[in-house]
């Protein structure tokens, strides 16, 4: 007997496929802030885009194929083995270890057409366009790993441009979303990747003493790492849950997958890994002046996030559109704080994002009659004003 779609949850290999993952939004980050410059951002922006891509898959396809035999669970253990070694190899993606990320990237995607194919006749129909357009664009990152430039990076280029046409050219209604699954694996990536971003700006403090303007930006760093949480979290994960499940068209249930869950959360993701860098600089200069690149980065990685979560809330025609976007500005609008004093900039941040926390809530709570209950008032899984 089929498994009811709300009974399908993430299994404790998935999760631990997610940690392995999520190691690479660290090396990410940890590369960013050891050149915080243009030309390493665009370097981080192609990887993070390729590898979030191949993640994203890796998603759809145990919403497809449970990992419940030896032989799936090693397969999935071969790919856990190349997001690894890819992560790894991120340093030095566009240097010496191109051919290892290159490589390491061709077999997360054979391995992902692999296992998707012993999914049922659908989504194997899917993947015989899908799978060797991943292939191609992995082909193309292998084949970067090998080039002088400037045809490194144009190999790079192409790769995402393979990958978005590949999203568009097969037949998306032959996959089948269960929503519960589909919407807490990605809620689980996201939260720790959170996680990961507060580990990553442990690492700053080795060796330094904890005086009051470290504790102060360790403190800083956490409250804006909680509302990154909230954001997401406080009730809007239900509710996204809901809004795809409603969605009874194969079709468009699939292309809504793939449009909020794939390409809104990527602005998140580079959200996470671009603040982590800016919280990162601030470490053992709370007091000291931001460089404009490093307050950049502050306020830029939590504007990012906040506006990759307004997209993903306008495609599921969920309310709190208008306050991810005004927070995002005002976000920004600190900026010139952190050229004067680095602990300015990061404790406006987080005041600026627990007002507009308030301010979506309050409204809420008085149509409610003042009965909801949760983080500042909202009621989890509360449907769409």
């Amino acid at each position: 007997m089929a498994q009811p779609e709300s009974a399908i949850r993430v299994s404790t290999l998935e999760l631990f496929f997610d940690l392995v993952f999520v190691f690479t939004v660290t090396q990410l980050a940890t590369t960013l802030a050891d050149d915080l410059t243009l030309r390493t951002l665009g370097n981080v922006l192609l990887m993070l885009f390729v590898i979030w891509w191949m993640y994203s898959g890796y998603a759809w396809l145990t919403n497809a194929v449970a990992p419940s035999s030896t032989t799936r669970r090693t397969l999935l253990l071969a790919g856990m083995t190349g997001f690894l070694l890819m992560a790894l190899a991120i340093p030095e993606a566009f240097g010496a270890y191109g051919w290892l990320f290159g490589f390491s990237y061709l077999v997360v995607n054979v391995v992902h057409s692999a296992l998707f194919m012993q999914a049922g006749p659908a989504a194997r129909a899917a993947m015989r366009r899908l799978g060797p357009m991943n292939i191609l664009a992995a082909l193309l990152v292998l084949t970067g790993g090998f080039l002088p430039e400037p045809y490194r990076h144009l190999c790079w280029v192409c790769a995402p441009l393979v990958q978005i046409s590949a999203g568009y050219l097969h037949r998306i209604e032959m996959h089948s979303i269960a929503a519960g699954h589909f919407v807490e694996r990605h809620g689980l990536v996201v939260i720790v990747a959170i996680g990961e971003s507060i580990v990553a700006i442990g690492v700053g403090f080795g060796g330094l003493p904890s005086g009051p303007g470290e504790i102060l930006v360790a403190v800083l760093g956490l409250c804006i790492a909680y509302y990154l949480w909230w954001i997401y979290f406080a009730g809007d994960d239900e509710r996204s849950e809901h809004v795809l499940a409603g969605v009874t068209d194969p079709g468009r249930r699939a292309a809504l997958a793939r449009d909020a869950w794939g390409y809104a959360h990527y602005p998140m993701l580079l959200g996470i890994v671009v603040a982590a860098v800016g919280v990162k600089k601030t470490v053992g200069y709370a007091f000291a002046p931001l460089h404009w690149g490093q307050a950049i980065a502050l306020s830029g990685g939590v504007a990012l996030y906040q506006l990759g979560h307004a997209t993903f809330l306008r495609l599921l025609r969920i309310s709190g559109v208008a306050h991810r976007v005004v927070a995002a500005l005002v976000v920004l609008a600190v900026i010139p704080l952190g050229h004067v004093q680095a602990v300015a900039q990061l404790a406006a941040i987080p005041l600026i994002m627990m007002a507009a926390a308030i301010a979506e809530d309050v409204p809420r709570v008085r149509r409610s009659g003042g009965t909801a209950i949760s983080t500042f008032g909202r009621t989890p899984g509360a449907p769409p004003d």
